[in-house]
Formats: structure tokens, sequence, C-alpha cells
């Protein structure tokens, strides 16, 4: 039987976007799925010269979210959209999220999921009431070698874990470009549009759900600070929180846009009682072990000890590299893998990451604002 990519639609990514040409050079690059429709802005001179320069059809290229809903659902099952990417900014995802859903569209979300942790409630309802599959792009889960580390983790070579520690690193907002016409960073810091948090929100829950993610360990409670660096700014650009896990790990988080020279510094260590681990997303390709008892080890992406699983993830011999592209990329291909039912290499975030991350920012919010020593983190479960 011939294997067709599944049709993605997409909201949001129109010229002059950063994350939607990511999305779309990410969800092309296995074959897995093929870019058929979209509205790719509210401005719909935009959005059309953005699907011309796409190659779209001039009919699949919509003025509005409800027009690409409302005429991709009136198409024949073989030639309407088999999902819909939202790249949009924060305030936007949960109503389309709902709408997408509820009109039997599987979703794949850039994060965080949504303006709150009641609005990632109502998503959750949506997806376990539609059958379909919410996707989150959480992409740093994506690496293979993030993926080896929390393999390692889970069969226990590092014995009980005792420390996590995880930074998040940028410069870009160090001046006030918010104020200064730079579309990226006006949005974002925004609190109509990027909700209650601004570093915390961007990339704050990145770090929590990559630290989550590769112990395999839910934070309790949180001990946070949240600060405003640049002048009238109205949302946070620097975030601080320890971190108190299930079964006794404590942890430190920061994450910080006004870390002048800072390029992208994503970096995640974990200790157990026999020894630890260090990943950097700048050095994706390699993953450090260092042990009580013997030498330091140094993994690398294509060679000798990877699990099958983390070779499943590659692409390329030892020594040529790979990196965000790619990460991304695993994520829409684990997300069709579930849509076919089919064995996915990896698991993709979904709406579990989507609600601990909120319940995540809701937790440090409180707690910033208050006395209070620790604030505990609601569960944020989902079956």
């Amino acid at each position: 039987m011939t294997r067709y990519p599944l049709r993605l639609g997409m909201v949001g990514g129109g010229d002059g976007a950063f994350i939607g040409a990511i999305h779309q050079r990410a969800a092309a690059l296995d074959g897995d799925w093929r870019l058929v429709a979209g509205a790719f802005s509210t401005d719909a001179e935009r959005s059309r010269r953005s699907g011309e320069r796409l190659g779209l059809a001039a009919d699949r290229v919509y003025p509005s979210f409800d027009a690409l809903i409302t005429q991709e659902r009136a198409l024949p099952a073989e030639e309407r959209i088999d999902a819909i990417a939202i790249v949009t900014p924060n305030h936007l995802h949960a109503p389309m999220a709902i709408a997408a859903l509820e009109a039997g569209f599987h979703v794949f979300c850039e994060k965080p999921m949504a303006m709150s942790l009641a609005q990632a409630q109502a998503i959750a309802s949506a997806a376990t009431a539609s059958g379909r599959h919410f996707g989150l792009a959480f992409t740093y889960s994506g690496y293979p070698l993030v993926e080896e580390a929390r393999l390692r983790i889970a069969r226990g070579d590092l014995g009980a874990i005792r420390l996590v520690q995880v930074e998040y690193l940028q410069g870009w907002l160090s001046l006030p470009i918010d104020t200064d016409g730079n579309k990226q960073a006006e949005w974002r810091t925004d609190p109509a549009r990027a909700g209650l948090g601004g570093c915390l929100g961007d990339i704050g829950t990145h770090a929590f759900q990559l630290a989550e993610h590769v112990s395999g360990l839910q934070v309790e409670t949180v001990s946070a600070d949240l600060a405003i660096h640049v002048e009238g700014r109205r949302l946070d650009d620097d975030v601080g929180a320890m971190l108190r896990f299930a079964g006794g790990a404590r942890g430190l988080l920061k994450a910080s846009q006004i870390a002048a020279g800072e390029e992208n510094g994503l970096r995640l260590r974990i200790h157990g009682e026999r020894g630890g681990l260090e990943w950097a997303q700048m050095e994706p390709n390699t993953l450090i072990l260092r042990w009580l008892d013997r030498p330091a080890e140094i993994v690398r992406a294509g060679g000798p000890g990877l699990d099958a699983a983390t070779t499943a993830l590659l692409r390329t011999p030892a020594g040529h590299p790979e990196g965000y592209i790619e990460a991304f990329a695993n994520l829409y291909r684990a997300f069709a893998a579930a849509i076919r039912e089919e064995t996915a290499t990896a698991a993709f975030p979904g709406v579990a990451d989507g609600l601990r991350t909120m319940a995540f920012i809701e937790a440090v919010i409180d707690n910033a604002q208050s006395d209070q020593k620790w604030t505990r983190v609601v569960s944020g479960e989902y079956e």
C-alpha cells in the first residue's frame, strides 16, 4: 500500500515570522507531512502572498482561521487537511486549538499551551472529547542525545536522582527592542498576547519541560524570583527558581533573556547517587557522563554505545552535525506516527506536558508575588 504524506494546514507563520518557517521545514524533512493549506496572517493580503511563496493552491490559502476551518472541513476526507499547526502568539492558542479539535482536526501547537492553566485544561477536555491528537513544540525533547540521557536515567544508570540543574540563557532582550519596532520582542513582552509570563513562558517552560522529561521526576514545589531589568517592560525578563521534586531530588532552574552576549544557552545537568550527565543545546551531539568510580565518558551522536531508540532519531553518520530542525522534525515524525497508529521512534510532547508547564508558570508567579517560601505545583496530570 502506498504511504502518502499527511496533509498539514497552518495558522500564523506568514512572511517575516520566525517560528512558522521552522515548522514548515521540520514538517517536510522526513516526507511525513505536506503543507497544503493555511491562514498565515490576520492580514488577508499577507496570507495570500505567504501561500503564493510556498507554492500552495490559491483556493487553499485563506483570509482567516475561521475560513480555514470551515472550508477545509467541507472538503472530501481524501483532500482536507489532517492536522493544523498553530504558530501564532500565545493568546490565540486555546481558542484556535479548541475550535480545530472540535472540527475534527489533529493539532500541533507552539508552546506555551495557553494563557492559563484553566485554558490548558479546556484544550485537554477538547482533545479527549474529539479523540484527536494534540502535540506541543517543546523542540529540545526531540534531540537524539536528550533521548539517550532520558533512557539512561530511566534504566537506573545514575542511581537515585538527587540533583537537577537546568539553565536557559539568552541575551536578545537586554535592550528595549520591544519598544523599537521588533515584532518578535513586542508580542512576547505584551501581557495581552504573551500571557502571565514573559521569559518564564517563552523559555522557562522549555527548561522546566526538559528537566522533568529527562529526569522522569515531577516538580512538587517551587521557590522563585521574577525580575524585570529593562525599564518599562511589563513582563519578566529574568527568572530563577529552586525546585523540589517528588522522591526528594532538589533542583535549580535559571532562565534569562537579558544575559547579554548569550545566544541560546540551554544546558541540563542531572546527578544521581552513582554519577551525573550533562547536555548543552549549542553542542547537541555530545552527552557527557561523569562517574563516581571511573573516568568520565563522552557519548557522541552516531557513535558507539547508543540505545537503539536514540539511533532511530538520527539521520546522518557520526561527525555530521544534526541540530534544531532535525530535533523539531523528530516531533513531527512522532506526531504523524500517532495519527497513523504506527509504532513511533519516540513520543512527542502533548497535553500532559502542556498542563505541567502551565501549572509551573502559575506556581512560579504565585510564589514570586507572595511571602511564602514554597508554592505547590498542582499535579496537572492527564490520562
